[in-house]
């Protein structure tokens, strides 16, 4: 496996197995927050990620997640990654506004902007080569702000959510449900945990949440694309 190819997974690793928003009303608005996450393959620690939420202008959110490699050849190359997204708070839940992603890795590097004219009903997706367009979807929102979004239907007491998922050419519908309650133990401490899966792919990835404490996962450990695991290591609210 590249390093370019261990740290575009690493970035999505909070993201990729949660690919979309909820079709569900939290009762509370979103609350300013920093988290920060141990990368590791192999049992290798291998980088860090730090989820930010903070209030943007026009009443929008902005969703951040900023990967780096902190060892290894990761280190070494100096790669990085970065996704950012802009997100309204519409009938309880949130909306993606417009979604940026880059990613460096040496001599590789790639970027995505997508945005969502909701007056229109179309998502334009551009990765350097020309646009595309395809229609949106109520409650839609890129990977980024999904395991957020899973979070909030967690401590809403949501046992199973149908979501959404911007993917590259379209919009699809996932599944995910909490397949287990479980102790998990991380560097942020330890958790009686809801175990998250997809449907279809439950043995590709699990994520921990502890949702009446905390929004996003406290673990989350992925088969696809080099066994990778995140563990919390802190959680501060802004």
């Amino acid at each position: 496996m590249t390093a370019s190819h261990t740290l575009r997974t690493c970035a999505a690793g909070l993201v990729l197995a949660f690919s979309t928003t909820a079709v569900f009303a939290a009762t509370t608005a979103p609350a300013p927050f920093t988290a920060t996450y141990q990368v590791s393959q192999g049992g290798q620690v291998i980088g860090e990620a730090v989820i930010s939420l903070k209030s943007g202008s026009n009443g929008q959110w902005v969703y951040s997640n900023q990967t780096k490699g902190t060892a290894g050849l990761a280190a070494a190359l100096g790669a990085n990654s970065s996704e950012t997204t802009t997100f309204r708070w519409n009938n309880g839940a949130p909306e993606t506004v417009n979604y940026d992603y880059s990613m460096d890795a040496g001599f590789k590097s790639k970027q995505r902007k997508t945005e969502v004219n909701w007056t229109s009903g179309q998502v334009t997706v551009n990765e350097g080569k020309g646009p595309m367009t395809y229609p949106s979807a109520p409650g839609r929102v890129d990977r980024n702000t999904t395991p957020y979004a899973i979070g909030l239907a967690l401590r809403e007491g949501k046992q199973s959510v149908a979501l959404p998922v911007a993917v590259k050419r379209n919009v699809e519908t996932q599944e995910f449900k909490v397949a287990a309650k479980e102790a998990v133990k991380v560097p942020a401490g330890s958790f009686q945990a809801e175990r998250v899966v997809r449907s279809g792919d439950q043995n590709s990835f699990s994520a921990w949440y502890a949702p009446q404490k905390y929004p996003v996962p406290v673990k989350l450990a992925q088969s696809d694309g080099g066994n990778l695991e995140l563990q919390l290591v802190s959680f501060k609210g802004n």
